[in-house]
Order: C-alpha cells, then sequence, then structure tokens
C-alpha cells in the first residue's frame, strides 16, 4: 500500500510476514512468494505472533492479511507434509502438531479484538482458502481464485472446511469440497466467500477504502461486536436474543456509546476513547 511505514525497523515480522502500519491499518503479508505463501510452521508462528502483537496494539485499528504475489496462500507445504512420513510415527506427531497450529491460528483470527480483512490476490487455495474465509471480511481481485483442491490428491479439505462451510452454505461448500475445481472472484462474491471484488489494479484502494471506514469507528465497538457476532452465531434463537440483549445493554453504558448518541443528536462527529 502506498504510503505505508514500517511498525519495525525492518518493516517485517520475521522473515516470512511483512508488516506495515498506515493511520490505523496494519497491512500483514505472506512472503514467501517461491513456496506461494504456503501456511509451513515457520509461517504460521509468524503469521500468528504478529497477530498477537496486533491485538496489544492500540495504534492498530484493523489488520489486512494479503499475500505476496503471484499467490494470496497455498494451503500447507506439501514438501512438509510429505517429508514427515519418514518418521517413526509416519508423521502423525508432527501432523497432529500442525493441524493443532492451524486449528489455534484461524480460531486467533476469529478472535482477534479487531476486524480483519483478506485481501486476496490469485488463487487462494485448500489451507489458503480456510485463511480467507476465517477472516471477518473478504476484498478480491479479479484474478483471484478460491479451491479445496485436497480430493483431487487423496487427501480432503476436512479442516478448511470447517471455515468454508461457515462461510458459504452446504450446497456450495460441497461442490468446492467434492470437486476441488477453483471458483472465481465473481462466483466467490455471489456466494457469499467474498465481500466485494476489485479490478486487479484496484486492490490498493478497495481494501484501504473498506479498512479506514472499519478504523475510524470505536475500538470497544468494533471488539463488544466482533465477539458477539461470533458467538451468537451458534445459538439457539431464543438464546440469542437474550445474550445480545445483555451485550446492547452493557455496551449502552459505556463511554463511547453515550458519546456516539450525543453526537448524533448533536449533528457531530464523535470523539471516541475506544472505552
Amino acid at each position: 500500500m502506498a504510503g505505508d511505514e514500517p511498525i519495525s525497523a525492518k518493516g517485517e515480522v520475521g522473515a516470512l510476514v511483512r508488516s506495515f502500519l498506515d493511520d490505523g491499518v496494519l497491512r500483514l503479508t505472506l512472503n514467501d512468494p517461491r513456496k506461494r505463501n504456503a501456511l509451513s510452521q515457520a509461517m504460521m508462528t509468524a503469521l500468528g505472533d504478529a497477530l498477537a502483537s496486533a491485538a496489544d496494539d492500540r495504534n492498530v485499528r484493523v489488520v489486512v492479511i494479503g499475500g505476496t504475489p503471484p499467490a494470496f496462500c497455498a494451503g500447507h507445504d506439501l514438501t512438509e507434509l510429505d517429508a514427515a512420513r519418514h518418521r517413526k510415527d509416519g508423521g502423525r506427531a508432527f501432523l497432529t502438531g500442525l493441524m493443532n497450529q492451524c486449528a489455534e491460528l484461524m480460531q486467533a483470527i476469529v478472535r482477534h479484538p479487531r476486524p480483519v480483512i483478506a485481501d486476496v490476490r490469485g488463487p487462494a487455495t485448500a489451507a489458503g482458502c480456510q485463511l480467507a474465509a476465517s477472516c471477518d471480511l473478504v476484498v478480491a481481485a479479479a484474478n483471484a481464485s478460491f479451491a479445496t483442491p485436497g480430493v483431487n490428491i487423496g487427501l480432503f479439505c476436512s479442516t478448511p472446511m470447517v471455515a468454508l462451510s461457515r462461510r458459504v452454505g452446504r450446497g456450495q461448500s460441497m461442490e468446492m469440497l467434492l470437486t476441488g475445481e477453483p471458483v472465481g472472484a465473481e462466483k466467490a462474491l455471489a456466494i457469499g466467500l467474498v465481500n466485494r471484488v476489485a479490478a486487479d489494479g484496484d486492490m490498493d484502494a478497495a481494501v484501504g477504502s473498506l479498512a479506514r471506514k472499519i478504523a475510524g469507528k470505536s475500538l470497544m465497538t468494533l471488539k463488544t461486536g466482533k465477539q458477539a457476532f461470533y458467538r451468537q452465531a451458534d445459538m439457539p434463537l431464543g438464546e440469542a436474543y437474550a445474550y445480545t440483549a445483555g451485550i446492547m445493554i452493557d455496551n449502552m453504558l459505556k463511554h463511547d456509546a453515550r458519546e456516539g448518541v450525543q453526537a448524533f443528536l448533536q449533528k457531530r462527529a464523535p470523539r471516541w476513547r475506544d472505552e
């Protein structure tokens, strides 16, 4: 993104995730193009550490996750997975640790106190599709594609299925999972996997505009709403209303809600304290 300033001397978190903060918007860029930004152990550690640091940084209001071209993320590093097969246990211990690490990373995005936007340019494949679907919002370039092609190599995309099936209807999810065929940006928009599609050359502007619009809200309000959204989604209807009514009451008693209502009535811009 033009005009970004590094938040560290090297402008990166480790060697695999580049990190830039611009006006409250933290851009985390997966940076292993040789492997199409695959989610190796090291990549997941770097991204997880960056997300954890952002959660405690009040200068960060929105997080954007993207990938260095030519891909957003190719999923797990199959070379790493295959190498584990030569261990005495056939790789079971390694694979268990890897799957647990991946599940924790995806849940960390959902639990993150800041809104997280996926900036998808090029393919988002298998666990890369899972990564995009785990984000709160997805903006896709016209050249983006989404696929869960594990079925083609005898390895059903069972963990990517979790995020995909929670974002897209069952029928569409099953078609992607059973055929392994990629879905283009416009189709992804139509089925609800993507929120917005932009021309390849307009992605910085499209993602930046959306991120800045959200970054102008109260951090307290964003955190409250995001947590409530995911918690109520799996509740029975009556329980969901009871839970969210309590959230609304607590929210209304916070400073920023009082300030927001007063600003609206007085026809002025609110002055957030993020509390």
